[in-house]
């Protein structure tokens, strides 16, 4: 019963794969689609368009800042009414009658006016300036890497979809052959060959390569959705790459972290934006220097201005003190500093920590390679012998079995090594990529 609902679960997960559509695609096709629709990317490019934003914030250390307003009052103050009349120049001598000075009748005055303040001098905002000049460059390096990242992990991806159609290349050999060996043990068992239990070892063995082939067709399918989700296409259908899964040549010599790569520079920024913004908390202890003006018209009627006027100045202005406010932030700055610069160097140390970690995995990967494509050799010659032995009715049943799963789990491995090769490797260059 357990046999015949295992089979009828996978004739219906191979009718649901072969409903879905089967697309080739290359490596190259799956990078081009990253680059232009991933999500990760685009949040990492507007994170850039944001410091970019706070950047062009900065321009009013040089820019003005213009304001325009009309007012409209209705007004019984003495002094006010009194100032109205003025501004609007409608002032006679009857004005100054006392009794109308100190209990004017209702005043309506209508301002527009128009301001401008100009920084000239703020040595503290040029700091700042220049701090967030440097923070948007390390997040144009940051979006960079991110890139460069997205590129790795289109690698990895499109190998483990390599992988997954190479153990399923594998399986469906290793079911035919596990197919041939139980109709051959069905004809040894009618002429009395064999026992009931050998067939059966033979029936378990079938099962269990099934069961193998499911798994190795769910992998396919999760590769690809995983390949779909970098893309950022949601019709998540079956990939099948183009390019086989093949040992990649690769020259470990000379490679090394560079202090260029796209990340690390980006922290060495990132400091250099610390260190910055600590000048700018010592600068704001200086004096600033602003020129303003404005140009107002007065009216009593609604938006007329029959009257008018301008008034220009310049403003040196010093905070002496802020209740140490300012002693604090720059005790703040430094601290940051200090510990951006920490933090780069502990960066720069793991990443070649990681480095030299990779380079002996990689080495250790390529004996394995060699191992591994040997024990698939031997253990190819040993089923071999052992099939032609069973024919002739002078190998056990059990030993056949096992000769058989062995192949293929040694194949299995064999192509697991070869993705773990080109996986170090990958991950080799994404390390040392300048």
């Amino acid at each position: 019963m357990k046999n015949t609902i295992l089979i009828l679960s996978l004739l219906l997960f191979i009718s649901f794969l072969n409903a879905q559509e089967i697309v080739l695609i290359t490596k190259k096709n799956v990078l081009f689609k990253v680059k232009e629709k991933n999500t990760t990317i685009k949040i990492s490019e507007e994170e850039f368009n944001a410091s970019k934003a706070d950047y062009r914030q900065t321009n009013a250390v040089f820019l003005p800042n213009i304001t325009a307003s009309h007012t409209g009052i209705s007004t019984t103050n003495p002094l006010t009414a009194f100032g109205a009349k003025l501004n609007q120049e409608i002032l006679t001598q009857n004005d100054f009658n006392p009794a109308l000075l100190n209990d004017p009748t209702a005043t309506r005055n209508f301002a527009t006016k128009i301001e401008i303040q100009q920084p000239l001098i703020n040595l503290d905002g040029f700091y700042q300036r220049k701090a967030a000049k440097t923070k948007m460059k390390a997040m144009s390096l940051k979006t960079a890497r991110t890139q460069d990242y997205l590129a790795f992990e289109v690698e990895k991806a499109y190998m483990q979809l390599q992988l997954a159609y190479k153990a399923v290349a594998v399986l469906e050999k290793a079911l035919n052959a596990a197919n041939a060996n139980k109709q051959m043990a069905d004809n040894s068992f009618k002429q009395g060959f064999l026992q009931q239990a050998d067939v059966l070892n033979v029936e378990i063995r079938v099962t269990e390569v099934k069961n193998q082939l499911q798994t190795a067709k769910s992998n396919v399918q999760n590769a690809s959705n995983y390949i779909s989700f970098l893309m950022n296409d949601e019709s998540y259908v079956v990939y099948k790459p183009t390019e086989e899964l093949i040992v990649a040549n690769f020259n470990v010599d000379g490679k090394k972290i560079s202090e260029n790569r796209a990340d690390i520079k980006a922290m060495h920024l990132a400091s250099k934006a610390y260190e910055t913004m600590n000048k700018a908390d010592k600068m704001a202890f200086l004096p600033r220097l602003n020129a303003f003006g404005s140009y107002e018209m007065y009216d009593n009627k609604f938006f007329k201005g029959d009257a008018s006027g301008y008034l220009i100045g310049a403003q040196l202005s010093w905070d002496l003190f802020q209740g140490s406010k300012r002693f604090g932030k720059v005790q703040k700055s430094k601290a940051e500093l200090e510990k951006s610069k920490l933090a780069y160097t502990q960066y720069v140390s793991k990443s070649n920590l990681e480095l030299n970690k990779v380079k002996r995995q990689l080495v250790d990967a390529k004996n394995s390679l060699e191992l591994t494509d040997l024990a698939v050799q031997q253990s190819e010659e040993s089923l071999r012998i052992r099939k032609n032995r069973f024919k002739e009715g002078l190998e056990k049943t059990s030993d056949l079995l096992l000769a058989e799963t062995q192949f293929a789990q040694k194949q299995l491995e064999y192509y697991q090594t070869i993705y773990l090769y080109n996986f170090t490797k990958a991950y080799l260059e994404f390390l040392t990529k300048k």
